[in-house]
């Protein structure tokens, strides 16, 4: 099938190279030129492991381009709309700017039948408005919302867990269900669910899942405040309750909190839109949720301070990690880079490291000390916290390696991801989120 898909930021550039990998001829269509060119000649313009390889393979194979003109689109059976909605930068509702600039370049290059599929996460009510847009066309809009995990996108859109399709009624969204079913035949043939629902539903069903995971890892962080105060091991806590069916132990992993381009944006917009729909209180419990995972930036901070007699001026400290989360070079809200700027805000002498943000972060953290370099970052450090889980950090690192290197023997584990026997056992000053 030939598609077109608008946007090549990371969900865009990923479906793009996913799709033209299962067979389809696909065009990626994107006003920036520095980005287009990297992408035609072969080249992901970010990390994501397994990307580069399939991207490669795929503009080898003539199945998939790139293009900043849209009127490339024109032709193609499905046009997939995956650009980004940042959160407003006066409030909390989500900026559906691009969303809207990409509706209006498209539009005028539908012809009848094609399928323009949303994959963007918009507010509810979003996708209803547009199809009043589209449907003048004799094209059909559906709300097909991504569930996309970083470090593991090319996976999860190869071979996604569910499905969702919104369409609207009678034979018309059949139709565009039937289509969006032979675009992931692959899923589709091996039993993927295909849950296909009314456009609201569709919408509320990316941001609910947002939110939920939202509200397990702010749960569990909210039991580390607990825990720090009682003495109790935050850890220990989350094995036992995960063993329970109704709750799991996937997401009950207390640290530093959460960050990236969705989680923290995306209920805020959801608590925004409910405000908006008379219905605020309904997910009232999400400023909180937000709230506990900003505090506990804040904890990790003063773990370091406190462990340093109270003041951390002119100490060298060794932050490891500056992504919000390992398999990944996304900086955004990362409160790994957070933790980093309070430190340095307080006179700290900060070095940041990290397998692949470093650039990323240099870029708008220039205030900062940087190296790729693991143990050049523990050279002479005074201190050392944790606060993405690399393998390098949580696996690789040893005790003893990191005692050869540093001046101090203070250790703040941010992501509760290390061994706290065998660092003490070691001669640490260990300090985990939660962990007596």
């Amino acid at each position: 099938m030939r598609m077109s898909v608008i946007g090549c930021g990371y969900l865009g550039a990923v479906h793009a190279a996913a799709m033209a990998s299962i067979g389809h001829e696909v065009v990626g269509i994107d006003v920036d030129d520095r980005k287009i060119a990297s992408l035609q000649k072969g080249e992901a313009p970010f990390f994501e492991p397994g990307l580069q390889d399939i991207l490669a393979e795929a503009i080898a194979s003539g199945r998939l381009s790139f293009t900043t003109d849209i009127a490339q689109a024109h032709g193609a059976a499905v046009h997939f709309v995956g650009v980004g909605t940042p959160q407003q930068k006066d409030g909390y509702a989500a900026d559906l700017t691009y969303v809207n600039a990409a509706f209006d370049a498209l539009i005028p290059h539908l012809t009848p039948g094609d399928v323009v599929a949303g994959k963007s996460t918009v507010p509810v009510g979003t996708a209803s408005a547009l199809a009043e847009r589209v449907t003048p066309t004799g094209a059909t809009l559906v709300w097909n919302p991504e569930f996309l995990r970083e470090g593991f996108a090319v996976q999860d859109t190869v071979d996604p867990d569910r499905l969702v399709a919104g369409v609207p009624e009678g034979e018309e969204g059949e139709r565009a269900a039937e289509i969006l079913r032979e675009v992931y035949h692959p899923s589709v043939a091996k039993g993927t669910p295909f849950i296909v629902t009314d456009y609201a539903t569709a919408e509320l069903v990316k941001v609910a899942a947002n939110a939920f995971l939202a509200t397990k890892i702010s749960f569990i962080n909210a039991m580390a405040e607990i825990a720090e105060v009682t003495g109790a091991d935050v850890t220990q806590l989350a094995d036992a309750i995960g063993h329970d069916v109704r709750i799991g132990r996937r997401f009950l992993g207390a640290g530093i909190g959460f960050g990236g381009g969705c989680l923290p944006k995306d209920i805020r917009a959801f608590s925004a839109r409910a405000e908006e729909l008379g219905r605020g209180e309904s997910v009232a419990f999400l400023r909180e949720v937000d709230a506990i995972n900003l505090r506990r930036r804040e904890r990790a901070v003063q773990l370091v301070v406190d462990a340093l007699g109270g003041s951390v001026f002119q100490k060298r400290i060794a932050v490891l990690g500056a992504a919000f989360k390992p398999h990944s070079d996304d900086i955004r809200d990362s409160p790994a880079l957070d933790a980093a700027v309070r430190l340095h805000g307080l006179g700290a002498d900060v070095i940041v490291t990290d397998p692949e943000a470093v650039e990323n972060a240099r870029r708008v953290q220039p205030q900062l000390a940087y190296t790729t370099d693991r143990d050049e970052a523990l050279q002479g450090a005074d201190a050392v916290l944790v606060v993405t889980e690399w393998d390098e950090y949580r696996r690789e690192l040893s005790p003893e390696h990191a005692a050869a290197l540093a001046a101090g023997r203070i250790i703040v584990d941010g992501r509760n991801c290390l061994d706290a026997a065998a660092w003490r056992s070691a001669g640490w000053s260990y300090y985990g989120m939660g962990r007596p």
